[in-house]
């Protein structure tokens, strides 16, 4: 498995695996931003829209990846374990776990090293691209993240033993994380549809966007391999939001 997230960046890492209360390591997406914003207003020239926005545009790429509950990871790596974080994403508390398991698919199929994504969760969880669910031999339905009433189950190996998921295989809707500001910059709300417009030489749009809001967000756009293998997203590919 590819890192968890192709193209995100470490936000800061402590002693101690918390988030950093000073000197965060800034995202390149956010320098950019703060740098664009300087450089017109001091040729006195308007504002171009990306630098208008409350905050920078980022886009990546979540490769393959679990959600557990406390009591998953106990039956999967022993009584008492918790999650270790290995690298903080975006989001404010998220972290790639050093933590990685084997998924058992249908006639014995596998994906080893498949990443975990902390903290704990209420729920259990695989996100898969669609050429994952070919290699295992699943049909994957194309769910919202948290909505696996229904879904496919499979069977997770770890270093003390086994767990068997009933439901909860799905392969994520396409969506983007923003705050209430960045909402109504773009004049969307929670639950509508955008478009994601990705140049560069294998330029593409990305149609039926979910949109999610929470005053806790960050502006960030999630994709699966599939989609970013599809037009070579690079960190400095330029990508905009369309209503």
């Amino acid at each position: 498995m590819s890192e968890v997230g192709e193209r995100r960046s470490e936000v800061g890492q402590t002693s101690d695996l918390r988030p950093p209360t000073s000197y965060p390591t800034l995202h390149r997406a956010v320098v950019e931003h703060m740098v664009r914003q300087a450089v017109y207003q001091r040729l006195g020239k308007p504002l171009p829209k990306p630098a208008v926005a409350p905050n920078p545009l980022v886009v990546n790429v979540s490769a393959r990846h679990c959600h557990l509950t406390s009591e998953a990871v106990e039956t999967l790596f022993g009584r008492g374990h918790q999650l270790t974080a290995h690298k903080w994403l975006y989001q404010d508390g998220q972290f790639a776990a050093k933590e990685t398991l084997t998924l058992i698919g249908p006639r014995s199929r596998v994906i080893s090293n498949l990443r975990i994504l902390g903290p704990c969760r209420s729920l259990n969880q695989v996100e898969l691209a669609y050429t994952d669910g070919i290699a295992l031999g699943f049909d994957l339905p194309l769910r919202l993240s948290g909505n696996i009433k229904g879904t496919l189950g499979c069977m997770l190996m770890g270093p003390a033993g086994f767990f068997e998921m009933n439901e909860g295989v799905i392969r994520a809707l396409r969506h983007v994380h923003m705050s209430p500001d960045d909402a109504v910059f773009y004049g969307v709300e929670g639950g509508e549809k955008m478009r994601l417009k990705i140049g560069g030489p294998c330029g593409l749009t990305l149609d039926k966007l979910l949109v999610r809001v929470d005053k806790n967000f960050k502006l960030e756009v999630h994709i699966d391999t599939d989609e970013g293998n599809a037009c070579n997203l690079q960190p400095d590919t330029a990508c905009e939001l369309i209503k």
